[in-house]
């Protein structure tokens, strides 16, 4: 049955056995309700099993909407924590950047849930204008070989629907396998009719009050594409010299890199030379520009040369942006394909004259390069001025090639009609903001990024030239014929904006003062910056433009939350669009997180191959998967062949199983302020291990519980508590203020490395050791250890709950519960807090770290020695610390694994001695120790570090030495000679 369906039915069934595969381990509805934890928990963890099944509960139950919190009993008055997820491209899937987004935002959100608050995380796909018309035109063209122009503006707009219908979920389906806590009862698409709906308002709102304008000016041009692009679109690729770069359209390579040099002809028969990087722009100069200070044109000042092709003149400008140190100290200027010279050119009054077409052909009136292609007529350019003698050779110059990201065209300054957003009094109300507190941004050091780019505004451009995206509701206004106005309304260019035909035809008629039947209408043909939209999305995701209890009720958002790259694309916009629409700031605050890297800190890139998919960690992949994956890209057979050295490079043998929660937990610990994460995926599987301790230390709490364990009330365990009862609850204590307190400041790397601590060096490595003995035991001090050890797990789970909500989930629904917790969810459960655990003791945990100290010197001295079981004693000259170690000494003695250790008034004879305190001293019986061998081994030691330091003297001495060898082993050199 299979071969009868056309190949896009068949592409369609491969893409959902792919995405049953990859993702309905996370949020399958094959069973409707819980999942059943009746079971003993399994002896090992396995990731798999673990996410299984809780995702689909979660969002079942209602977790994860507002209303959830809204009459809690533990909510106190607090206000809703509201944060818009930045909407993905519906066109990709989240890579490992998008996943620290992600970690980031749903541990602030279950952290403010667990806290009790109504919390809104809301979800979106951005319609991506660009990114998805190519990815559709590449489809058509590669499945039934036609373009979008055969298939007309409508159909092809159908087309893209369906598209986004069947391939444009994955995203989402990724988001629910990394546990992300979104309401998806509030979906949100910026193409959706809703969505459109305030798109529209604002073009006609703002048009209407003169904020948007449609002008002719310079903007960034695609050939290939055909469209105005973003600047955020262009890629600026530095090179040092001659480059040969790839241009869509040509065989062969354009080279830039290149500095020309030529010659204007004066009247007096002299010459004024200059030089450009794009000597094929020289078609379309307008005025020589030279600086006033310089002697060597000072005189030429308010002359004019020849055009050598073309019948026009040009003056000799004065301008102090000129440097007088490029090239020949004088410059061309072209105001109509070059931003600066169009700054100039507005500055003097300059001609803008155009010479390259749409297409990328010249436009001039010279035959000889008219209909060129640019490049070609570069070349041409120069012949012609060699055969004139006025060509004056080349030399290589380092230069910012400006490249298309979605064509890899060579983007052109191009004066165009186009519609522009007024900016300038946006984005002073914006800086404003910033400087009097009323926006925050985290970190600090991007309020000075802000200042910069809102002071160097520019207007906006939110003409694209495109078919998929919101079409502009502005219509041209003409008289039809035989009206006496006719030829005056079509020299005006008038226009108006309309939410729909007749509504804009009865505003140019109320406008003209004219009936309607004289006027005619043509919409514009080209759609709307898609930033423009996304500039919408705070408020546009509650309903607005009307009124809506949502927008009433979440709106200004509290936080949001993205990376620094387009602070100015997006978050300043965001904040002028929602002041200037609404009134008011979109959100209160801003917190920008680190750009991620791969481990060799290289931007992630297709074409490099290093970008991975947070499936393929969370599950595992092979080699072979990973080359599979490429497949279905629509990268170019040399792409895909670099992509695949690198995944081989950088992933030989696959990538292992690491889990949703290790991948979370891991981008996490990762400074995320101010510097680039290169994210090395072996460091997730370090962190693997950190699960499955965690589950090791649940496993064996569970087996020390009897089957009819009621934890009892703290305060009535407190009273019988040990000193390391009392000591864990301390480190409880303060490892909750300090996360807590981390929270608040976004310092995510400290938050991690407490919770880190506290399973592992604090509650796994010293207290579950500490009190194996006495758990065997069937009496008061048991039962103590038990209520302890209960709370600190149950504790320790729920700290690490918006970090880790599967293996937290999985191990909490398992805990017996207090009396007074009825929590379904760990997701709801309260964020444990210093007020529900009081019980920080500063005094008894430095006497216990003095304790711990000496377990780490008996280790090290067991082992240095080769020692497996020491008998030690322990000397100390305070009276009150005395005490605490003469209890201490059974569990030290347990810990360090020694055969006796004990508190004695007087130094034992025939000992090895260490200090270990001002006022304590350790004591190991000499009878223990194997003198001969360990004076064997010591003597290999010494030997071997007289060998090395032989070979560092002999490299050291040899010619050269400074000049080859690098600093930093020379400095190790160093230091090794100096120990």
């Amino acid at each position: 049955m299979l071969r009868r369906l056309p190949k896009s039915a068949l592409q369609r069934v491969w893409f959902c056995k792919i995405c049953y595969k990859r993702y309905s381990s996370a949020f399958t509805t094959a069973f409707p309700g819980k999942k059943d934890t009746s079971g003993p928990l399994p002896k090992s963890y396995n990731p798999q099993f673990v996410e299984s099944v809780w995702y689909s509960w979660w969002e079942k139950s209602g977790f994860f909407r507002p209303e959830y919190n809204k009459n809690v009993k533990h909510r106190d008055g607090k206000e809703p924590f509201v944060v818009c997820l930045p909407p993905p491209n519906v066109t990709g899937s989240l890579h490992l950047g998008h996943t620290l987004m992600v970690a980031i935002q749903d541990s602030l959100i279950r952290w403010h849930r667990m806290n009790g608050r109504e919390t809104l995380w809301i979800p979106g796909s951005d319609h991506a204008g660009i990114a998805t018309q190519i990815v559709v035109e590449k489809k058509l063209q590669k499945e039934r070989q036609i373009d979008r122009h055969t298939l007309g503006r409508e159909q092809f707009v159908r087309e893209v629907h369906k598209w986004k219908e069947e391939c444009g979920n994955e995203i989402d389906q990724q988001l629910k396998r990394l546990g992300a806590s979104l309401d998806w009862s509030r979906p949100n698409f910026t193409m959706s009719e809703e969505f459109s709906r305030a798109v529209q308002e604002a073009f006609i709102s703002l048009h209407d009050d003169g904020t948007i304008y449609r002008g002719n000016r310079l903007i960034n041009w695609s050939c290939a594409l055909r469209s105005t692009i973003s600047d955020i679109e262009v890629d600026k690729q530095p090179i040092t010299g001659a480059t040969d770069f790839r241009v869509p359209g040509y065989e062969d390579p354009i080279q830039f890199g290149v500095l020309h040099y030529f010659s204007y002809p004066l009247d007096s028969g002299t010459e004024i030379p200059v030089a450009t990087t794009r000597i094929e722009t020289m078609l379309g100069d307008t005025a020589i520009a030279v600086h006033p200070d310089d002697v060597r044109y000072s005189h030429l000042i308010g002359r004019k040369v020849q055009h050598p092709f073309i019948d026009r003149m040009l003056p000799i400008i004065a301008s102090e942006t000129v440097d007088k140190d490029f090239g020949t100290g004088a410059v061309k200027v072209t105001p109509a394909h070059d931003f600066n010279d169009y700054d100039l050119g507005e500055r003097y009054s300059l001609d803008s004259v155009t010479i390259l077409g749409e297409d990328g052909t010249i436009d001039c009136p010279v035959p000889r390069f008219n209909g060129l292609r640019r490049f070609d007529a570069r070349l041409e350019v120069i012949d012609a001025l060699k055969e004139k003698g006025l060509y004056g050779g080349q030399k290589e110059h380092a230069m910012v090639v400006p490249v298309c990201s979605r064509s890899s065209d060579i983007v052109e300054p191009l004066l165009k009609e186009q519609w522009f957003a007024r900016c300038d009094n946006l984005a002073t109300q914006a800086i404003a903001a910033v400087e009097s507190g009323e926006l925050s941004i985290c970190p600090k050091m991007h309020c000075k990024t802000w200042q910069h780019w809102l002071l160097n505004i520019r207007d906006w451009c939110i003409s694209r030239q495109l078919w998929w995206g919101h079409r502009i509701p502005a219509y041209r206004v003409s008289f039809r014929n035989g009206h006496p106005k006719n030829q005056k309304a079509d020299s005006e260019n008038m226009w108006v904006s309309g939410r729909c035909y007749q509504e804009a035809l009865e505003k140019a008629a109320a406008q003209l003062n004219v009936n309607e039947e004289h006027l005619e209408l043509t919409q514009d043909d080209d759609v709307l910056d898609t930033w423009f939209s996304s500039a919408l999305f705070p408020f546009a995701v509650h309903g607005w433009p009307s009124q809506t209890d949502d927008l009433d009720r979440f709106y200004p958002s509290t936080l949001l939350e993205t990376g620094h790259d387009i602070i100015f694309f997006w978050v300043a916009r965001m904040v002028m669009m929602g002041q200037k629409l609404t009134g008011r700031l979109p959100f209160k605050e801003v917190y920008f997180h680190s750009m991620v890297r791969d481990a060799h800190g290289r931007k992630m890139s297709k074409s490099l191959g290093n970008v991975i998919d947070p499936v393929d960690v969370i599950q595992g992949a092979s080699l072979e998967d990973l080359h599979a994956r490429l497949e279905g890209n629509l990268l170019d057979p040399a792409e895909k062949e670099r992509s695949r050295r690198g995944q081989a490079a950088d992933y030989p043998r696959g990538i292992p199983e690491c889990g949703t929660d290790a991948l979370r937990f891991t981008l996490c610990t990762y400074k995320a302020q101010g510097e680039d994460v290169n994210l090395d995926v072996n460091t997730v599987q370090t962190y693997r291990f950190f699960c499955n301790k965690i589950w090791n230390a649940a496993l064996f709490t569970l087996n020390a519980l009897p089957d009819n364990f009621e934890p009892s009330p703290m305060s009535e365990t407190l009273a019988d508590c040990s000193i390391m009862d009392r000591w864990i609850l301390s480190r409880l204590s303060d490892t909750t203020s300090k996360i807590n307190s981390g929270f608040q400041g976004y310092d995510f790397p400290i938050i991690t490395s407490a919770i880190h601590k506290f399973w592992v060096q604090n509650l796994c490595d010293v207290y579950l050791e500490s009190i194996k003995l006495s758990l065997r035991a069937d009496d008061h001090r048991a039962v103590v250890s038990r209520n302890v050890l209960h709370t600190c797990v149950d504790a320790g789970l729920r700290l690490i709950g918006p970090f880790m909500p599967y293996l937290s989930e999985e191990i909490f629904q398992r805990l017996p519960r207090k009396p007074e917790r009825e929590d379904p969810s760990i997701c709801v459960a309260p964020y444990p807090t210093t007020g529900e655990f009081p019980m920080f003791d500063g005094s008894l945990e430095e006497r216990v770290a003095l304790s711990l100290d000496i377990v780490n010197r008996i280790r090290s001295i067991q082992k240095e020695f080769g020692i497996p079981k020491l008998s030690g004693h322990i000397v100390c000259n305070n009276d009150d610390l005395r005490g605490v170690l003469s209890q201490l000494c059974p569990t030290m003695a347990t810990l360090s694994r020694c055969r006796t250790l004990q508190m004695t008034n007087q130094e034992p004879d025939r000992c090895l001695a260490t200090t270990v305190a001002s006022n304590c001293a350790l004591f190991v019986e000499m009878e223990d120790i194997d003198v001969p061998r360990v004076l064997e081994r010591l003597q290999a030691k010494l030997a071997k570090t007289s060998t090395g330091l032989k070979e560092i003297e002999a490299q050291r001495s040899m010619d050269g030495y400074e000049e080859k060898v690098p600093q930093n082993i020379r400095e190790k050199h160093d230091q090794q000679c100096q120990h």
